[in-house]
């Protein structure tokens, strides 16, 4: 493995191991985060994200694979197995990684997955009939967004 391979390697064996800490490490001062549910966040709320998830996911077991990564970028794909806290129901998301790198840090951290497919195991009935809707996902964004914010607050 080269260092970038190391360093995508070292942060979901982190994440394995609930070291939020540890993967706050690996981030850059100037580093970005984006998904279908956290969009544009700054290296503070990426951090502070990663915290509140596994802090708050008390049944979250992850697993990873088919790591790559060069001098400036790489990909992971990894899988989530939780409860979704606001309606109890058990999810499995399956997400493709992609990450820049500089100084040895992530820099910018994309992860994709599909919505809709999350949705309807997350939200149940719901989710299956509005949740590849924009309503749904804004919804979805906003709350999550809340929560964080009022996480970073605490």
């Amino acid at each position: 493995m080269n260092n970038n391979e190391k360093l995508i390697d070292q942060f979901y064996t982190a994440f394995q191991n609930k070291d939020y800490v540890t993967m706050q490490e690996l981030y850059h001062s100037d580093a970005t985060f984006s998904d279908p549910v956290f969009t544009s966040l700054s290296s503070a709320q990426v951090k502070a994200m990663w915290e509140m998830l596994i802090t708050a996911g008390k049944d979250l077991t992850i697993s990873f694979r088919d790591i790559k990564a060069d001098a400036k970028v790489g990909t992971c794909h990894w899988d989530a197995w939780y409860t979704f806290s606001r309606t109890g129901r058990k999810v499995h998301n399956s997400i493709d990684a992609s990450f820049e790198f500089r100084d040895g840090k992530i820099l910018n951290h994309r992860d994709t997955f599909n919505f809709w497919r999350w949705a309807r195991q997350a939200l149940g009935p719901a989710g299956l009939l509005l949740g590849w809707t924009s309503g749904v996902k804004n919804k979805v964004r906003d709350t999550a967004r809340k929560n964080l914010e009022r996480f970073m607050r605490k």
